[in-house]
């Protein structure tokens, strides 16, 4: 599994400033969401994936990777908005009867199935663009800035930091049973994975438990975790490009709506 924070370290973007990566991301997200055009949409995540890979450096396989992720539910959820029911076959492209219903695939239906992927891969690739380019700290430090509720920030870290001790974990159990042919058969597949989920549980409450114990040996009281934060120069630069991209597809996205 990629591990998105060492990708985050060693972005040739990690030195920019993070509130012009959070306001870039968020503001092209909601041009997205917003613009509902497949057009649009697309010509966001080639943007997003142009700067994350030419100019943050990271490798095009590591972020095709990481959009197969939610392209393989998508395409299950954008398959019952492709598909519908009706009484009649007229409207269908092709369609099979079920008894008195005919289910079938209309020419719409496949316009707003592609409008909702495209639309979702669009918004989910500004993410990437912000997870790859910004480490998590960075990233906190912005939205501290905000005024988020610290609790919050403080259970995004925590929860973030678990989420890549669990996968290690979870890796390091299966390499273990698949070396002892743990998955050769069904039966044993079925007994192994319940092995794995059990241990790991055990596992990540001990570790929750350990880390609790290393926070309040620290002076940790239920208060905001004090971490050393780099220092950022604010620059206009970074917002007036951030502003002009999505002017441009705004222009774009009414354009379209109007004469296409």
């Amino acid at each position: 599994m990629v591990n998105i924070d060492n990708y985050a370290y060693i972005s040739k973007l990690k030195n920019i400033n993070p509130s012009e990566k959070l306001f870039f991301a968020l503001l092209t997200m909601g041009v997205c969401l917003g613009a509902n055009s497949t057009v649009i949409s697309l010509a966001i995540l080639l943007i997003m994936a142009w700067i994350t890979v030419q100019k943050g450096g990271i490798p095009f396989k590591v972020f095709l990777k990481l959009m197969l992720v939610p392209l393989l539910f998508l395409i299950i959820g954008v398959l019952t908005i492709a598909i519908t029911a009706a009484d009649s076959p007229v409207s269908y492209i092709f369609s099979v009867r079920i008894f008195d219903t005919y289910l079938g695939v209309s020419k719409t239906g496949i316009v707003s199935a592609t409008r909702l992927l495209f639309r979702a891969l669009g918004a989910v690739s500004c993410l990437y663009y912000l997870s790859l380019n910004t480490p998590l700290i960075d990233l906190l430090s912005a939205l501290k800035k905000l005024k988020c509720p610290i609790l919050l920030l403080e259970l995004m870290n925590l929860i973030y930091r678990f989420i890549f001790v669990l996968m290690e974990t979870a890796d390091t159990i299966y390499l273990a049973q698949n070396s002892r042919l743990g998955y050769s058969t069904i039966k044993s597949g079925y007994h192994s994975l319940g092995g794995l989920v059990s241990t790991l549980f055990v596992r990540a409450y001990k570790q929750s438990d350990e880390l609790y114990t290393a926070l309040e040996a620290r002076g940790y009281d239920g208060g905001e975790i004090k971490v050393l934060e780099e220092q950022f120069q604010f620059g206009k630069a970074g917002y007036i490009k951030a502003a002009v991209i999505n002017i441009f597809l705004i222009i774009a996205a009414l354009a379209l709506r109007k004469y296409w």
